[in-house]
């Protein structure tokens, strides 16, 4: 039996849950946050999982991290958008849960290249009752090793595979704390350079911008929490440098500028596909990364928003 959460749940805000929200976090087994734009977001970070690349021992909160995100679509409906991080032998038991139970899966691919071990991350959308819902999510990730809490999901994790505990909440940041605040990282340049303030969490630098237009999938609005916006993540790595990854959100007449950018810039570029599959305007997501100088990758970065339409400051 899946373990269940107690009746007085609270989000991490620290408000008191509505009960749509309390459902799904009693279904998931797990509490989640308030967001803007009545989303109900869970992080589920892959803090079971050792990864590197290129040299670089990834955080959860860089690019490990699964999440779902909920948004109530009626009197006792709810959709859910989200993205889940899998090894290459999750994937197949993790689909054939989620199929066999209704819930979509929008697109399967890789975000990073030469990492190890390899990961994958799944899309996934899907409506319903929330608590239905939740526990048919839940019971999917049971194939898995993804943590929830102290334990997870599906049983231990493999032998190599194992790795410290770390926050991460996936491409949207939760409240940075105190330890978080003591990046090595000169986050003023990267501001001021990108022309957006982001956040600090579990050891990542992580800038939110959004698109001009606000989109849509199956005729419903997909707010940032979503996974709507662009999302970049630093990770210091040392005297001034930091590793990037992300994901830009374009509409096919950006694709092609965006990608000379960010190439002229020795950034490079990993993946690029869809996430949604009735999104209007139709979008592709193109993901990244590159580990150098700070200021020189966030100067990059400016150069590739400039070819696509974001929202103004």
């Amino acid at each position: 039996m899946l373990p269940l959460l107690g009746r007085r749940c609270r989000v991490h805000a620290g408000h008191e849950a509505e009960e749509w929200q309390q459902a799904i976090a009693t279904g998931l087994g797990k509490p989640g946050t308030a967001m803007p734009g009545n989303v109900y977001r869970v992080g589920l970070p892959r803090t079971d999982l050792k990864v590197t690349l290129d040299g670089v021992q990834l955080k959860p909160a860089f690019a490990l991290g699964s999440w779902l995100a909920f948004q109530k679509t009626g009197d006792s409906d709810v959709m859910v958008m989200g993205d889940l991080v899998l090894t290459e032998d999750e994937v197949n038991p993790v689909m054939r849960r989620l199929v066999e139970n209704g819930v979509e899966i929008t697109a399967v691919h890789n975000h990073l290249l030469r990492a190890s071990p390899s990961t994958l991350y799944m899309h996934v959308s899907g409506h319903g009752t929330p608590s239905k819902l939740s526990e048919t999510l839940r019971e999917a990730l049971g194939a898995s090793r993804t943590p929830f809490g102290g334990a997870t999901a599906g049983g231990t994790p493999p032998s190599g595979k194992a790795g410290p505990a770390s926050a991460g909440e996936g491409p949207v940041p939760v409240q940075a704390t105190v330890p978080d605040q003591a990046l090595d990282l000169d986050t003023g340049t990267i501001e001021r350079t990108i022309g957006r303030k982001g956040k600090v969490n579990g050891g990542v630098y992580a800038v939110s911008v959004p698109r001009a237009e606000t989109p849509k999938d199956h005729g419903m609005v997909v707010p940032e929490a979503m996974g709507s916006a662009i999302a970049i993540n630093f990770q210091p790595t040392g005297g001034g440098k930091a590793a990037i990854i992300g994901d830009f959100v374009l509409t096919a007449d950006e694709v092609n500028p965006v990608i000379k950018a960010l190439r002229a810039n020795d950034i490079e570029v990993t993946a690029l596909h869809n996430h949604m599959l009735d999104d209007e305007p139709r979008l592709f997501f193109m993901h990244f990364w590159a580990n150098d100088d700070a200021a020189k990758l966030a100067k990059g970065l400016r150069d590739a928003l400039d070819q696509v339409k974001i929202a103004k400051t």
